[in-house]
């Protein structure tokens, strides 16, 4: 039994899709229920919903063989799993914004307003910038506005959030999609499943461009 950990919400239905063309199938994910657990026993896969943010913990736990999540939380976390491949989706990209009237006093402490603390550390260290970390973990675009923080470090998609607050971004960071990731130890004992589903999510990645 290959055991799957799909991201709740609209990534998670687009991914399963995607499995289902590869032959992953399991109708009774698609049928109107609670449930978070769902197996097709002919096609010897298993497959789970679980918070987006925790489908790397369950990965590399060994609780799914493989799962898929954003870059964001494998640049965060860094879980101890293989990232096997890009799938092309879920895209936005992690950035620096701030207040449009914004100018970074370099002989101050910048205060950072983030829930990606590692990912503005790594940032800010190559640029040998000394910055406060604040954390925070939800509506970060009013933290400038309300003078907590100098800029956030966020997932910005349309920066449309952004605009409507009177922020902008200043630097992006880093590119974000959804990867397709697998747990070490179980990879080798289902690497030919594992493999044949790559190669075929690789060839309708191919074909979609």
């Amino acid at each position: 039994m290959l055991n799957i950990a799909l991201p709740k919400g609209r990534l998670g239905q687009k991914v399963y899709d995607m499995f289902e063309k590869a032959g992953f199938d399991c109708p009774s994910i698609k049928e109107e229920n609670r449930k978070l657990i769902f197996e097709n026993e002919e096609k010897c896969v298993r497959y789970f919903w679980v918070k987006p943010s925790d489908v790397a913990i369950y990965v590399e736990r060994g609780a799914a063989d493989i799962g898929v999540c954003g870059k964001d939380i494998l640049l965060e976390y860094e879980p101890d799993i293989y990232e096997l491949l890009d799938l092309d989706i879920g895209k936005c990209r992690m950035a620096v914004a701030a207040k449009k009237d914004f100018r970074d006093n370099t002989k101050s402490t910048l205060r950072v307003a983030t829930k990606f603390a590692n990912i503005a550390k790594n940032f800010y260290a190559k640029k040998g910038r000394d910055i406060d970390i604040i954390h925070l973990n939800g509506s970060i675009e009013i933290a400038p506005i309300l003078g907590l923080s100098d800029v956030i470090v966020d997932i910005v998609e349309t920066g449309t959030t952004l605009k409507e607050n009177n922020l902008e971004v200043f630097d992006t960071i880093v590119p974000i999609s959804a990867r397709l990731i697998a747990n070490k130890a179980n990879f080798k004992f289902k690497e030919e499943e594992i493999r044949r589903l790559t190669t075929d999510l690789e060839k309708q990645i191919s074909e979609g461009e």
